[in-house]
């Protein structure tokens, strides 16, 4: 099974999360108050976005960690073995 990745999963439940919070909150917008209602639908979402783009990178950062980390490794490897060998 394939595993869903953090920098997905949490905008997508954050996402969740703003249209409840949207739909609980028109009242607010059936009152006339658009630019609050519409404001804060706005800076939600782009917190959501730069949100999904920063673990995005974090999680690119820490994939590219671990490959440098097993070529090092598998490196030092090979060359204990060919030490060993002569």
């Amino acid at each position: 099974m394939k595993r869903i990745k953090k920098s997905t999963f949490i905008p997508i439940v954050l996402l969740l999360y703003l249209a409840v919070m949207a739909y609980m909150g028109r009242d607010t917008l059936m009152a006339g108050n658009y630019l609050e209602y519409f404001g804060i639908l706005i800076v939600t979402l782009l917190c959501i976005v730069v949100l999904f783009f920063t673990l995005r990178k974090q999680e690119e950062v820490r994939e590219r960690r671990r490959r440098e980390q097993e070529e090092r490794e598998s490196a030092e490897k090979k060359n204990t073995d060919e030490n060993n060998t002569k």
